[in-house]
């Protein structure tokens, strides 16, 4: 039975593993399982009870605790160079017509086609806020 004890830290090993290079936080809540279960073993249960906990626990941890610890480390959430421009502000460097297709605005030095929000033409030099990015386009509005 000495080789389910290690069976268990192959576990907890291969799941770290797996964590630290992907940091998807999925394969961690198995590898606090594997512990759970790890313990288990020590405690003298039979295999099934150490699966039965190493199931129990992760599924537990995955379905409890993750959405928590995503949403405060804001996993997966990293902003881009252009994603960091919504909320901005720029001018309109040629006048925003929808309808003609046309439009662009300088912000960050760098000039961006642009449509308005709401299909209204917006003249050369106002200010907009950047509200969204749609391909390489920024849907702007009027400030």
């Amino acid at each position: 039975m000495e080789y389910i004890s290690w069976a268990w830290l192959l576990i907890i090993a291969a799941c770290l593993a797996i964590e630290a290079f992907t940091m998807g936080l999925t394969t961690i809540w198995f590898a606090i399982g594997g512990v759970a279960a790890w313990i288990v073993y020590f405690a003298g249960a039979g295999i099934e009870v150490q699966i039965i906990v190493f199931l129990l626990v992760s599924i537990l941890c995955l379905f409890l605790t993750r959405p928590v610890v995503v949403k405060n480390l804001k996993v997966g959430k990293t902003r881009t160079n252009a994603e960091s421009l919504i909320g901005e502000y720029a001018k309109v460097d040629s006048e925003i017509n929808n309808m003609n297709n046309e439009g662009t605005v300088k912000v960050g030095g760098q000039v961006w086609s642009a449509r308005s929000i709401d299909n209204e033409v917006i003249a050369q030099g106002e200010v907009v806020v950047i509200k969204k990015i749609v391909g390489v386009k920024l849907i702007v509005e009027r400030k």
